[in-house]
């Protein structure tokens, strides 16, 4: 879904794609194993959790953070303001479960001048979370992605 997404983008040669932590990692990086990869960890320092960059580079490039959920979106956020310290040019995200209890996906700006470290390009959720689905459409930064032909694909097994 994802990948025929970013296709369509008029930047879609820039893209990397970042991975909040080793567990987005291992459930995405094989399905985009063609672009060129950034993986972030979080690592205690006391008793507090920071997003650190593990390995890639940022620099100039239209970053997209993946993973499966999101709830408050913390992790989320950290990782795009070390995206954005790092020379992203442009950040975006993609959440296959938009969960966002509480309406915490009002913490998610768009960038609209050019400040990669204080908004979104795009937020990208699926519609499995049919609630979250109304609350988001027609909100920049947010687009919905349709699980509709997936589902059917899977099914003409």
């Amino acid at each position: 879904l994802l990948k025929k997404r970013l296709q369509q983008l008029p930047d879609s040669n820039n893209i990397s794609i970042a991975f909040p932590d080793d567990g987005a990692w291992k459930r995405f990086h094989k399905q985009l194993q063609h672009y060129p990869t950034i993986v972030c960890a979080k690592v205690r320092e006391g008793d507090q959790r920071i997003v650190r960059l593990k390995e890639g580079e940022p620099r100039g490039r239209h970053v997209v953070i993946v993973d499966d959920l999101v709830q408050s979106g913390g992790t989320l956020i950290e990782c795009q303001k070390v995206l954005a310290a790092q020379g992203a040019a442009k950040i975006s995200a993609y959440v296959t479960h938009g969960i966002f209890p509480k309406r915490s996906w009002e913490r998610f700006k768009p960038d609209t001048a050019g400040c990669p470290g204080e908004g979104l390009t795009y937020f990208w959720i699926t519609d499995s979370c049919p609630l979250t689905v109304k609350e988001v459409k027609n909100r920049t930064p947010f687009e919905v992605i349709s699980l509709a032909e997936s589902i059917a694909a899977a099914l003409q097994i």
